[in-house]
């Protein structure tokens, strides 16, 4: 049973010297063995050659909502990251197992915070503002530090959900913690009509505020840890400007996890369902500027031929960790269950669970 800390052993060799045509013969015949016994669940930002494989794709919280509706699989084979598989686990029943198909997939954003520095901040917190401040930590976060969200009456957060769990939040107390992810905690936070001074910035590698000028603490309303996605803050306004000079009525949206000059420049912003939907509906002939994960923007322009669909960077943009789950170690998974050998099974301990799931059935209920 793997923890946040296991490390990827190396699979046979011989998996890794598939063609293209023997891997997709060999999944297919897995699947086709392990019947209802088996879900594959595939986020966007996976590749093609993989989702093709997943029985149910999402975004975080699409899929965590799947996991949860699910009773009949034995097997949740999560081709994702190792904080969706954690989700997965807690919200999945107690006769049923999630394999990572490669326990390399982390987030660099999860890895941005962790246990001891949040305890540090929330102590800074308590000592500057009081005890009225809920804590809420994005999904893309490990199981523990969902779990201490919901030992302290907070709750967890997806992009789709944010602005609404945040009103949630205002509702329980005067202000919030929302970590890891600096960048959806602003953007939503001015989308709501808060002010710039009623932000503040926790740096997690000096411990301290970073204060605007004048800035008091009875003027915050969310604090906002130092975290974000290294994916989507390669996203610049200049490159919107640029595509705008070029398609004259292009549309640009753009996920929420950019900085905020990007979202200000853009026409909308959103999850990667609210993405995907906006170009599901688009009449034919739309010319779109997508700011996120490239293989989700390539994945959407192949699926919808009648629009003209680019990426914003113009130079691909993959979430590196998202790619390590690859169809070798998918065969490999997979024919492990197959003869009855379970591999890479994420299991959260039910001292975390138990609290994490709290925080979770929170996110979940409020939609």
């Amino acid at each position: 049973m793997a923890t946040a800390a296991a490390i990827q052993i190396g699979i046979p060799d011989a998996y890794l010297q598939l063609s293209p045509a023997e891997w997709t013969e060999r999944i297919t015949a897995a699947k086709a063995a392990l019947g209802e016994r088996l879900l594959i669940l595939g986020h966007h930002y996976q590749k093609d050659e993989v989702i093709q494989f997943a029985d149910l794709t999402g975004d975080s919280f699409k899929l965590a909502r799947l996991a949860a509706e699910n009773r009949t699989a034995e097997y949740i084979v999560f081709c994702g990251v190792h904080f969706m598989a954690e989700t997965a686990d807690i919200l999945t029943g107690d006769h049923q197992r999630v394999i990572l198909p490669d326990l390399n997939a982390g987030c660099s954003m999860a890895d941005m915070a962790n246990p001891d520095e949040v305890e540090e901040c929330w102590q800074l917190v308590q000592e500057t503002f009081g005890d009225t401040t809920i804590p809420i930590t994005y999904v893309n976060s490990a199981a523990v530090l969902k779990a201490f969200c919901g030992q302290r009456g907070g709750a967890v957060c997806t992009s789709s959900n944010a602005r609404k769990i945040l009103d949630w939040a205002f509702h329980n107390g005067d202000r919030v913690l929302f970590f890891p992810d600096e960048h959806l905690g602003r953007n939503t936070a001015l989308a709501m009509g808060l002010a710039d001074r009623e932000l503040v910035v926790y740096n997690q590698r000096t411990a301290s505020f970073e204060w605007l000028p004048g800035q008091s603490p009875e003027d915050v309303r969310v604090i906002l840890w130092k975290g974000f996605c290294s994916v989507h803050q390669r996203f610049q306004p200049a490159q919107v400007q640029a595509l705008r000079d070029q398609y004259p009525g292009i549309r640009v949206i753009v996920h929420p996890e950019c900085n905020h000059d990007v979202v200000a420049a853009a026409d909308q912003f959103g999850s990667t369902e609210y993405i995907i939907s906006q170009i599901e509906a688009a009449p034919a002939g739309t010319v779109w500027a997508i700011g996120t994960e490239v293989n989700l923007v390539h994945r959407l322009a192949k699926q919808h031929p009648e629009q003209t669909i680019l990426s914003l960077n113009p130079i691909v943009c993959p979430c590196t960790t998202m790619s390590r789950i690859s169809p070798y170690h998918l065969t490999w998974a997979l024919e492990s269950l197959r003869r009855g050998e379970v591999v890479n099974q994420i299991s959260v301990p039910n001292a975390i669970a138990v609290w994490a799931k709290r925080a979770l059935d929170t996110m979940l209920t409020i939609a």
